[in-house]
């Protein structure tokens, strides 16, 4: 494990109790309710939710979707406690986003929300996230959106974060990374401060 997944481990620990009122725990909300609107989940689809937190956004898409089997992953044991006692009938783990506990083409479908920018080893965390998805299934990632220099600057701030926070990405720099792991083309949407890239497993990890 590396810095910044202590860091992440050790702040999200401790902000399991207050997250939801917390200004990152109400950002996150916006981002899963766009997601929502911007997510397709066919029925009888295993979906899993990386970094999932406190389980929020599995159970607000539960309200939707009923009918799929919910998984989730997270490195802080505490938000997986809480996932765990919201959501009773779904799957969760302890586990880092490089190293997911899950066999090969596992998955229909895969969520990040608001928590790339938190991933060390960005391709190695979407050549395993290739791994355990079908061919054909899909993986949406919902994350902070700031332009040119106002992402520039917002980086310069992250080194100097104390919650495991690495780099945010523009859209076009994540539609690269997924199309080295097998992913068609990416489709995003940009509103405000939230970005949502979408794209589809056509091929094996390369």
């Amino acid at each position: 494990m590396n810095k910044y997944e202590k860091r992440s481990m050790s702040a999200y620990n401790q902000k399991a109790d207050r997250y939801e009122d917390t200004p990152e725990g109400q950002y996150t909300r916006n981002v899963n309710e766009l997601l929502l609107e911007n997510i397709f989940v066919p029925a009888g689809s295993r979906v899993l939710d990386i970094a999932c937190g406190n389980g929020r956004f599995l159970s607000k898409l539960s309200r939707t979707h009923q009918l799929f089997s919910g998984y989730g992953i997270d490195i802080a044991e505490n938000m997986v406690e809480k996932a765990v006692k919201l959501n009773p009938s779904m799957s969760f783990e302890v586990a880092r986003c490089e190293q997911l506990p899950f066999l090969d083409a596992s998955f229909d479908v895969i969520t990040v929300n608001a928590a790339f920018h938190h991933f060390p080893h960005v391709t190695a965390f979407v050549i395993e996230a290739s791994r355990v998805l079908k061919t054909g299934g899909m993986i949406y990632i919902a994350e902070i959106y700031y332009p040119g220099i106002l992402k520039t600057l917002f980086n310069i701030y992250l080194k100097f974060s104390q919650e495991g926070d690495v780099r945010i990405y523009k859209p076009d720099e994540i539609a690269r990374l997924l199309s080295v792991a097998g992913f068609g083309e990416a489709v995003f949407k940009i509103i405000g401060q939230i970005q949502i890239i979408g794209a589809r497993k056509i091929n094996l990890r390369r």
